[in-house]
């Protein structure tokens, strides 16, 4: 199955019914008065959390979703069907937006989670309620209301503890296959993965984790570059960060610089994001013939990045050393939840963390894709594209002498 994490839609809600005018006929009731019913309510449309979903592809190719409008009202008092509600079923961890103003319908992070998306309009008033001691035959009616209708983002993001990062063939696939049930595809020869993958980690029993394989980045990642950085939102749901290191690499490349690429990329994505608690995976020791070799090599990394957090090493193909890095991150998770859960004023500065990255990935992304599609008017247009960047995108130079004339006005 394709895997979408991004969809736009468009919804209505079922319009109310429009209310009756009637008037009973009945033999022997020569005044009989008025008897129209009310019409029904329209449906409403909502979303809900299902666990067997896992993609929006359904989202991707059909786009328009429309609830059922109510029935009008009827004589001998007979009030409209109301419409029937439908239920867009969305994989757990979808955010629903909506797309012009960036409200925030609902962040469905549970199965069976539900949320209200557009509301149903109230079907209108017959002409019996209008019905008074002075008024005794009505001949006024009202129309239902019309359905809300938005234009909704729906943005999914990884349930997971915690989030594998690196350079593409850094071994994170192998890694996650190693600690988890997780199966992403690893070969003995160099390509990336192109979508997420999810594990659960069981280090003991009732004690487990969500791992993410995120795909891997590369240098200018931010810009464009690879697979680019939209799977990055991804680990916003994430506590902790394992960068995976390759000291071996098959292309001879610096590990140093590959950690400091990432770094950048991530810094670039979302400040939060980079300040997330992050740890050395130093991986493919098996790769190195001999152990003094692998202390040689470890050492002159660590030392090289002047790293002060976490290490480990570990072989993703023979499980050296995973487990261990398993245990600790279980420790760590539950420490830090313990921690929330004592404290409401942390758990809310972590809440609030949480949703700063969101919004710091969103902007990024966003802007990622604006500066795309001017670039591809602009090759359209026969401009360099390079020339957008800067002031050299002015439609034209005020002190030429034949631009036209500017005047500014309070």
């Amino acid at each position: 199955m394709r895997f979408v994490d991004e969809a736009v839609i468009k919804i209505a809600a079922g319009d109310g019914g429009n209310g009756c005018m009637s008037f009973r006929r009945e033999k022997f009731i020569p005044f009989g008065g008025p008897d129209g019913g009310d019409g029904g309510h329209g449906g409403s449309v909502w979303a809900e959390a299902d666990v067997g979903v896992n993609t929006l592809v359904d989202y991707r190719y059909t786009r328009s979703f429309r609830a059922e409008r109510g029935v009008n009202g009827r004589g001998a008092n007979c009030t409209g069907r109301s419409g029937s509600d439908i239920t867009l079923k969305v994989p757990v961890g979808t955010t629903v937006l909506n797309e012009v103003t960036g409200e925030v319908f609902g962040d469905l992070t549970e199965g069976g989670q539900r949320v209200l998306l557009a509301r149903g309009g109230q079907g209108g008033l017959g002409n019996i309620n209008y019905k008074s001691s002075t008024n005794r035959s009505p001949r006024k009616t009202t129309d239902g209301a019309v359905g809300e209708i938005h234009e909704l983002r729906l943005e999914l993001k990884v349930l997971a503890d915690v989030g594998l990062l690196g350079l593409p063939n850094a071994g994170k696939s192998t890694f996650i296959r190693a600690v988890s049930a997780a199966k992403p595809k690893v070969a003995d020869y160099p390509f990336t993965t192109l979508v997420p993958n999810l594990g659960v980690v069981d280090v003991d029993r009732h004690r487990s984790f969500v791992m993410a394989d995120i795909p891997g980045l590369i240098e200018g990642a931010s810009d464009g570059a690879g697979l680019g950085i939209r799977f990055l939102k991804h680990l916003a749901r994430t506590r902790f960060l394992l960068h995976i290191v390759d000291i071996a690499p098959y292309d001879e490349t610096d590990p140093v610089h590959g950690v400091n690429v990432i770094a950048a990329e991530l810094a670039k994505f979302s400040p939060t994001l980079a300040s997330l608690p992050r740890w050395l995976i130093l991986n493919k020791i098996d790769l190195l013939p001999s152990a003094e070799e692998v202390d040689e090599r470890c050492n002159d990394i660590v030392a090289r990045l002047n790293w002060d957090g976490p290490i480990f090493r570990t072989s993703g193909l023979t499980r050296d050393g995973a487990m261990a890095v398993c245990y600790r991150l279980m420790d760590a998770i539950e420490e830090q939840r313990a921690a929330e859960d004592a404290d409401p004023a942390l758990a809310e500065a972590e809440q609030e963390k949480r949703e700063r990255l969101v919004q710091e990935g969103r902007d990024r992304i966003r802007e990622l894709e604006v500066r795309r599609s001017a670039e591809r008017r602009a090759i359209r247009l026969g401009i360099d594209p390079s020339e957008l960047d800067g002031d050299e995108d002015d439609d034209w130079d005020e002190d030429a002498e034949d631009a036209p004339e500017i005047i500014y006005r309070p």
